[in-house]
């Protein structure tokens, strides 16, 4: 593969400029933001990096798209993809940024924040015992990087950390991989889910009713895809103490309308899809690293399977 024109379109275009031509490439670039991206700009190049592709773009002619992302629905889910353009995803600390994401939270509940700021309000001096992570059971949805990098954290603090997959296979740091179907019956001994999974036409809704309901005040972090979730069960599932709170970095809509029922929910976290942001020296390193790899014929462990949508 020769890519020689190399277009970047990004909100962050002018840091990645910055950092790119630094490397000094024997290529040709374009970096723009998103607003002004058009076909002439695509047609003119070889390879696209991009947060995403638009609607009106007709992409199939170049030979390289690179996802500045982790998650790669936004390419794919639900479009059709023409399987002789090469996919590249970012990886970089993604798996380290959502562990210490969620870990904050759980911790927070362990520690009984909450009450604790409640009490003072109240100028109440009430002793709780905060509880311990090494008693806890954690499913983790998704045993990819991600997930196994959250499982690796955790589990060396002693906590009993599951993974749900579509394939079951058994991974590090897992006490236990099941799949979908298999993991049903594990659920009422679960305390925190934490959904990584990426966005296909398999997990689209896939925590509703059959999960929640099988649930005790158990707590839901959904750092994945919104669309991975089913917001009415969810609620409902809150307001029958199936769950005992969640937090949400992901919307199927996002920014989230300020007209949506998960603003106004007490037991309801909310945060703007900031668990892991891609910044743009981590942006621009595996861009780099992709093109280098590609250039010297090397295996690429970032080349997304397009058939199974990540």
């Amino acid at each position: 593969m020769r890519i020689n024109n190399i277009l970047v379109v990004s909100p962050m275009f002018k840091e990645l400029q910055t950092i790119i031509q630094k490397e000094k490439l024997q290529k040709n670039f374009r970096f723009m933001p998103e607003e002004k991206f058009t076909q002439e700009d695509l047609d003119w190049a070889d390879a696209l990096v991009s947060f995403h592709l638009q609607s009106n773009i007709d992409y199939r002619h170049v030979q390289w798209v690179h996802s500045l992302g982790a998650g790669v629905d936004r390419f794919l889910f639900k479009k059709d993809w023409d399987e002789s353009v090469l996919l590249t995803r970012t990886i970089c600390s993604f798996g380290q940024r959502i562990a210490e994401y969620c870990l904050s939270y759980i911790l927070k509940d362990l520690q009984f924040h909450n009450q604790f700021e409640e009490l003072k309000q109240q100028k109440k001096w009430y002793p709780i015992t905060p509880k311990l992570l090494n008693e806890q059971k954690v499913m983790i949805y998704g045993t990819g990087e991600i997930g196994q990098t959250i499982a690796k954290i955790f589990a060396s603090f002693g906590v009993e950390v599951y993974g749900v997959s579509l394939s079951g296979k058994e991974k590090e740091f897992f006490k236990e991989v099941m799949t979908v179907k298999e993991h049903y019956d594990r659920l009422p001994d679960i305390g925190y889910l934490i959904n990584t999974l990426p966005l296909t036409e398999l997990t689209e809704k896939l925590f509703k009713e059959n999960i929640f309901q099988r649930l005790s005040e158990a707590g839901f972090i959904n750092v994945g895809r919104g669309a991975s979730l089913d917001e009415d069960a969810l609620l409902d599932a809150l307001d029958h103490n199936h769950l005992r709170f969640a937090v949400l970095d992901v919307f199927t809509e996002e920014p989230l309308p300020k007209d949506h029922s998960l603003w106004a929910h007490p037991k309801v976290l909310i945060t703007p899809h900031i668990s892991a942001v891609t910044t743009p020296a981590e942006g621009a390193y595996c861009f780099l690293e992709t093109l280098r790899n590609i250039e010297e014929g090397k295996p690429l462990h970032n080349k997304v399977n397009v058939k199974k949508g990540y």
